[in-house]
């Protein structure tokens, strides 16, 4: 695309920087592009442009350039990044101060709208709704045009293999792609639909599910005069939605399809309506998702029947919870009108966010004022408390949102009740979709699904899309002995699909004897920045540190991790109801479950999942050497360092 001519900065700043995140990172000064420095220096300086005019924590920025394990030099690494990213900015245009400033809250970049393209889009983006919403309709397909020359690709394509800088990335695209949706209804309904068919063409085959894109593709053609090309698009839609999720496309789709049938060539509104103020914050769906066809479904079904306005999705970490959330979120966009918006409740570390910097946040994609004007932008950071007022304001601006919308809220990963009570509707439409490890027991009345391991031909069918039908169908006792030796997680599976798709020479089987050997497993599960024990090892971390004595106990009980009440009262040196208990904290925090699938503490068998056991198995044994390097002895060491945890004969 060719960028117009954008002003930079204030009056008389004619060498101020211009900045474009749509695309790849780039800086510009009088038309000339400026050198970003090396891939460090690069994300820091786009994880600041995009939180514009917010503080960014320091520890924000040492995820997005080191996502697993930060040199001792880090902090300094990161101060000599900064004095260049302050050294290219420049000062600001009142008076000369410093745009870029360290407070409490993190690093603040203050950058007016004319100096990042991300701003103006915005900009143009809700003027053009907003003159879609007083019916000029002309005046809106000419600035969302405006806003999407602007685009120029998929956003920080260049840097997507930072976590942090990803997960920005994704939140620019999907708005970008319902301004597109906008802009081409607008453009239909002036009955300009010949502009738009090209462009919706490529977007639906990079964006295959996304049903608005389809709607306005369809009718596009159909106002085109291409009807036989309409009626094959909804066709292909129909068949892929029954191939990869067993599902039919939603009504508004179907009746569109059926009103054109037999018409002829008319301009007419799109059937799937445009949603003029309705924010939508999704990440993009991964191509890999597999499976889970009864609990998609299930999710569908509830949500969309209005039947629930609170959904809890429970599992352990890398069981898939957060990507069936924002599948099913995909999916329901004719069930809430008003919007669609996902939010982190953890940071990349995973470590809690604040209620105020999730309130914040959720304003902010909804258009609340009090998240602008209430919370003081330090508390947005979470590392200075809000005052109480300003989040009680703020709270109750959200309530009184919720309570006039029908939109969905994905609340994904929770650490815990406290986190999200105060964010789930009182009244009104509005239903909010929650992910978490343990069960969020504190919570009720909400409709709860627990994800268990999926079946063997599940896990088999993910490696399969990952490393290829052909190459699986080489092995497939191996391929078996892999997904089984993973415990069926679907995150271990993935890793274990991105190793092999880049070890092409290793034998299906060899790497299957390898996940088999208990001290090498965990070692092999580790694909790029993406590594199954950090995964678990923030799982084990949230857990109380009694029921970390615990688990390190029962995973010592059998090979395969299995055991029953008897045993574990054994293990525990306890009476049957400590025992009972003891597993009952385990299965509300997601560790423990039922190979039966019922999860109770009086099923017959339990079951630590293989992983977490090796994990488990791996902290006993560095407590035992700290304890034998320490000196400890007598009756501390009799009882294997345990704490003092109540586990009564009783």
């Amino acid at each position: 695309m060719t960028r117009p001519p954008v002003r930079t900065g204030s009056a008389g700043a004619a060498g101020a920087v211009h900045f474009s995140l749509l695309g790849p990172l780039t800086a510009r000064r009088n038309g000339r592009e400026l050198p970003l420095g090396p891939r460090k220096q690069r994300l820091v300086l786009a994880t600041l442009l995009a939180r514009p005019n917010t503080p960014v924590p320091v520890d924000v920025l040492t995820d997005a350039v080191w996502p697993d394990d930060p040199p001792r030099t880090a902090r300094k690494n990161l101060q000599v990044y900064i004095s260049a990213a302050r050294a290219l900015l420049g000062p600001a245009g009142d008076g000369g101060a410093d745009r870029l400033v360290h407070g409490c809250g993190g690093y603040h970049l203050r950058i007016a709208e004319g100096e990042l393209d991300t701003l103006r889009f915005g900009s143009l983006a809700r003027a053009g709704r907003a003159a879609a919403g007083r019916g000029d309709v002309a005046g809106a397909a000419r600035l969302l045009r405006e806003a999407l020359d602007l685009w120029e690709g998929p956003p920080l394509h260049d840097l997507r293999d930072s976590s942090g800088v990803a997960e920005e990335a994704d939140r620019l695209e999907a708005r970008c792609l319902t301004v597109y949706e906008d802009w081409a209804e607008a453009e239909i309904e002036l009955g300009r639909a010949a502009v738009a068919v090209d462009g919706l063409r490529d977007l639906v085959e990079r964006h295959p599910l996304r049903e608005r894109l389809r709607a306005a593709w369809m009718n596009s053609l159909h106002q085109s005069g291409r009807q036989a090309e309409a009626l094959a698009v909804y066709d292909d839609y129909r068949q892929l939605m029954a191939r990869e999720l067993g599902l039919e496309p939603s009504p508004a789709m179907a009746a569109l399809y059926r009103s054109m049938l037999g018409r002829g060539r008319e301009a007419r509104r799109p059937a799937v309506s445009r949603r003029t103020p309705a924010p939508v914050a999704l990440p993009a769906g991964t191509g890999a998702f597999t499976g889970r066809r009864e609990e998609l479904r299930g999710l569908l079904d509830v949500l969309g029947g209005g039947e629930e306005r609170v959904v809890v999705v429970s599992g352990p970490g890398g069981a898939g919870k957060s990507a069936l959330a924002v599948r099913a979120a995909h999916l329901l966009a004719d069930p809430f009108p008003d919007g669609r918006v996902h939010v982190r409740v953890r940071r990349e570390d995973g470590t809690a966010r604040g209620r105020a910097e999730v309130l914040a946040e959720l304003g902010r994609w909804c258009g609340i004022a009090e998240a602008r004007t209430e919370i003081p932008a330090t508390a947005v950071g979470a590392e200075v408390p809000a005052t109480a007022g300003a989040l009680a304001v703020l709270a109750e601006a959200w309530q009184e949102w919720q309570a006039r919308h029908r939109a969905l809220v994905v609340l994904d990963d929770v650490p815990d009740e406290a986190s999200v009570r105060g964010l789930l509707p009182r009244s009104g439409k509005c239903a909010v979709l929650v992910t978490a490890r343990g069960q969020l027991p504190g919570l009720a009345p909400v409709h709860r699904i627990a994800l268990p391991a999926p079946a063997d031909s599940e896990a088999l069918e993910l490696l399969g899309k990952l490393i290829g039908a052909g190459r699986l169908r080489t092995d497939p006792a191996a391929a078996l002995r892999i997904v089984r030796a993973c415990g069926g997680l679907p995150l271990a599976v993935e890793v274990s699909g991105m190793r092999l798709a880049v070890l092409r020479h290793l034998p299906l089987a060899e790497y299957a004897d390898r996940l088999d050997d208990p001290s090498a497993a965990l070692d092999e599960l580790v694909a790029g920045d993406v590594s199954v024990r950090h995964r678990i090892a923030s799982g084990w971390r949230d857990l109380a540190e009694p029921d970390r004595w615990v688990l390190g106990r029962l995973a010592g009980l059998a090979d395969d991790g299995c055991f029953t009440l008897d045993r574990a009262t054994v293990a525990l040196g306890c009476g049957e109801r400590a025992a009972i208990r003891a597993v009952e904290s385990l299965i509300d925090a997601g560790a423990v479950t039922s190979p039966a699938g019922e999860v109770t503490a009086h099923a017959a068998l339990y079951e630590v999942p293989r992983l977490l056991c090796l994990f488990a198995r791996e902290q006993e044994v560095t407590a035992a050497g700290e304890r034998e390097a320490t000196g400890r002895q007598g009756a501390a060491g009799d009882r294997g360092g345990a704490p003092a945890v109540a586990l009564s004969p009783g």
